[in-house]
């Protein structure tokens, strides 16, 4: 039997580790008081509001650009034959793509029984939301009458008016709808606990009120936990294939399609990979200064970091296989348009969006086999946010870059986008930073009840 002082020996011993989930300093107490003050105090630090306001300021600038949008027309964009969609499609596939990282975090993980992504997976699924809601605006604000968006939905009317089904474009409507409802049916039932202990200590009335509705009347009894970790399980089985599923559909809005450098069956896998790359990177541009502005380098310790740049380096590294995969198969095709193709990526009019992209998306990222990297915030927010600008330059070139240059020289053409096409690219960015910081300021972005079951079990074997 282990005498006391060795048993405190190796606590000490793994709290001075690397591998620690959370610090030792932390107790059942601190952690609630820690994560809950965030919200329920009324003052906020000067980097939320600096930060909001930037993000507000970008959100007006894309209702402004929406307003012009639909009182003149998509003709403000730079679309044209033969590039028809731009940005539009652009920005949806990469804003797709960043909201996988929450499902995989929370759904995937927990069946894995991978507790590092206790501390990050409130953040991330609320990420997913949000950036799925921007992704969704694209579709519709390219429709150019939004307002008829109902006819591509599948309902008895008088005129007899069917989606058709064999659209990808369709099938992108019920993935993604499906892949919302259900992240957000698993994020709010991940909250509940969270939410009445915030409405236990709430000082205000209307706190209290407010969070004791959406709490549900949880009192945190053992039938309570039993019917919440049943269900919880339920719905992490029922993302899983989400995660893999949505974003091979949206890859089949071009696989379908007899395009150069779309046709092709590795983009399923390709995409998903790149998804959960782009995903991974979007929750470390994120987590990074909030852990730093709001002082939880003991909830999120250098574990985290650590894991959560291992997973974003294993995925890039698939997408650099697929893109020299992509080459090779345009070469060992035969097809003389798929191999110009590929000499039109390198050497064409967008030839460095395709240079850049193999820099920012493949070349910087290898910095993460060093784990000093991996350790370092301030170093691994630059790896993240080079692979964000990365993943968009890739859905730039794959859609683009196939576009202007497709079967007939004749239909040829240059895609030059407008001041508008980028007013409402940042202005999506700035809608989808706006939600994550009011997120941060009404609800709890840490799981309390998770990070509290970490801190009980180390102390019931320090015991």
């Amino acid at each position: 039997m282990s005498s006391p002082k060795l048993v405190e020996d190796k606590v000490v011993e793994s709290s001075n580790s690397s591998h620690v989930l959370v610090s030792p300093d932390e107790t059942l107490e601190s952690a609630s008081a820690k994560i809950s003050s965030i919200v329920l105090e009324r003052k906020h630090p000067p980097f939320w509001w600096v930060s909001f306001a930037i993000a507000f300021a970008l959100l007006m600038g894309l209702l402004y650009g929406i307003t012009i949008l639909f009182a003149i027309g998509v003709g403000i964009w730079g679309i044209d034959i033969p590039v028809a969609w731009g940005f539009a499609i652009v920005n949806f596939v990469w804003w797709i793509g960043i909201g996988h990282a929450g499902t995989f975090i929370s759904a995937i993980l927990l069946l894995l029984l991978q507790k590092w992504r206790n501390s990050i997976n409130r953040l991330a699924e609320a990420m997913t939301l949000f950036a799925v809601a921007c992704a969704g605006l694209f579709p519709l604000l390219h429709l150019g009458r939004p307002w008829t968006f109902f006819w591509i939905l599948p309902y008895p009317n008088t005129m007899g008016l069917w989606p058709q089904f064999r659209s990808p474009l369709v099938w992108d409507v019920f993935a993604v709808c499906t892949y919302f409802t259900v992240s957000l049916i698993f994020w709010y039932i991940g909250l509940i606990p969270d939410l009445a202990t915030m409405r236990d200590r709430a000082r205000t009335r209307l706190s209290k009120v407010g969070f004791g509705i959406i709490s549900l009347g949880w009192r945190g009894s053992a039938i309570h936990w039993k019917h919440f970790q049943t269900v919880y399980l339920i719905l992490a089985g029922l993302s899983t294939p989400l995660v893999l599923s949505v974003h091979s559909v949206v890859s089949t809005d071009f696989a379908v399609a007899n395009i150069p450098g779309w046709h092709t069956t590795i983009f399923p896998p390709f995409f998903v990979a790149g998804a959960i790359y782009s995903g991974f990177a979007m929750v470390l541009n994120i987590m990074i200064p909030l852990r730093y502005v709001y002082r939880l380098e003991s909830v999120i310790t250098e574990r985290h970091l650590n894991c959560m740049a291992g997973v974003m380096f294993a995925t890039g590294l698939m997408v650099g296989y697929g893109y020299i995969m992509e080459t090779f198969t345009g070469w060992y095709s035969g097809d003389i348009y798929e191999q110009y193709l590929v000499i039109n990526r390198a050497i064409g009019p967008y030839g460095w969006t395709y240079w850049l992209l193999l820099l920012v998306n493949i070349v910087i990222p290898q910095a993460l086999w060093f784990r000093r990297i991996r350790s370092n915030p301030v170093s691994l927010f630059c790896v993240a946010l080079s692979v964000n600008v990365g993943m968009w330059l890739e859905r730039f070139v794959i859609i683009i870059v196939s576009l202007h240059r497709d079967f007939l020289t004749s239909s040829w053409g240059i895609y030059a986008p407008t001041g508008w096409d980028w007013l409402i690219l940042f202005g999506s960015v700035g809608l989808f930073v706006s939600l994550v910081f009011l997120f941060v300021r009404f609800l709890p972005m840490i799981p309390m009840s998770e990070i509290k079951e970490i801190v009980a079990e180390r102390e019931e074997e320090a015991a």
